[in-house]
């Protein structure tokens, strides 16, 4: 959301839809003044762009990924505690992946990881 990226590009222009933690949202709106101060977005601009982007994102709810909870701490807890919810996500869904550039995720072999620029390679095959 802090610039205008091939992400962003990606999740509003390739028709797909995509899995979020809804808890994470709620992170998200947490550093709110934060992403708008580093994108240079005006308040009403930064809620329009996370308006239209949820129009491509799936909210999965907490209740969904909590019994995956505790297999996901097992795998990310040591690596960075703040990426057991989005594994515990991933592990709420039969061959899923997990789209990140974030270094961390490589550090664990459970849950397939796809970069931006293979992710948008298979976009345009």
């Amino acid at each position: 959301m802090i610039k205008d990226s091939l992400t962003r590009r990606i999740i509003l222009g390739s028709g797909l839809n995509f899995c979020y933690p809804e808890i994470s949202l709620h992170e998200l709106r947490k550093y709110e003044k934060m992403i708008i101060g580093k994108s240079g977005l005006e308040k009403r601009e930064f809620d329009d762009l996370l308006e239209r982007m949820l129009e491509y994102i799936v909210l999965i709810p907490t209740e969904v990924i909590k019994e995956h909870l505790e297999r996901a701490k097992s795998i990310m807890l040591k690596i960075y505690p703040k990426d057991v919810v989005f594994i515990a996500t991933a592990l709420a869904f039969d061959n899923s992946m997990i789209w990140s550039d974030d270094k961390d995720f490589n550090k664990q072999d459970t849950i397939k990881i796809i970069k931006t620029n293979q992710f948008a390679e298979w976009l345009e095959k």
